[in-house]
């Protein structure tokens, strides 16, 4: 039997899933959103989409009105352009089992825990940067961040995503002969 959906209010660009068992269930098996200290969660837009998209929360606007998938997405894709590549990789990683992370203060998109490894219990294993498969790099900016990742003793994936949101994913490592 499926799970009842969880309710969060959309406010600004911040989701907050109320205090319940099922979202203190969420996120103790599945690691989706942060605790606040009021027993709250506050879900990324990434997580909220994953979760609407799978039927798995309800978003209400601050008049209590339920906020469909379609106009969620747009909201979101409003503040970045690139959601829906990053999206692609979040969707994906998740879907094969991940708990997937932001990883802002490594400048990366994502951190990803090894499968089993939740955050807090063990370091992430790579850090990820989403890629559309017609964007280029320079050098320059695939070394810093190939740096970045060797400086935080990650690993670094890049997910290239298609036009269809297919992804690709290239692990990166420091080699020397």
């Amino acid at each position: 039997m499926p799970k009842k959906p969880l309710q969060a209010i959309l406010i600004d660009n911040r989701v907050i899933l109320q205090s319940s068992d099922a979202s203190r269930e969420l996120y103790n098996q599945s690691r989706f959103g942060e605790p606040l200290t009021d027993g709250t969660f506050h879900l990324s837009m990434l997580e909220a989409l994953y979760l609407l998209e799978k039927k798995r929360l309800i978003v209400l606007d601050g008049k209590g009105k339920e906020i469909p998938f379609e106009k969620f997405l747009k909201k979101a894709r409003r503040n970045n352009p690139n959601l829906w590549v990053r999206y692609a990789v979040y969707k994906d990683l998740r879907e094969r089992g991940y708990i997937v992370k932001t990883a802002l203060k490594f400048g990366a998109d994502f951190r990803v825990y090894d499968r089993g490894v939740k955050p807090g219990e063990d370091h992430a294993r790579w850090i990820v940067y989403p890629v559309h498969e017609s964007q280029a790099f320079t050098w320059h900016e695939f070394a810093a961040k190939n740096r970045v990742a060797h400086s935080t003793k990650k690993r670094l994936l890049l997910g290239i995503v298609d036009d269809e949101s297919s992804v690709t994913y290239y692990e990166v490592r420091w080699f020397r002969p």
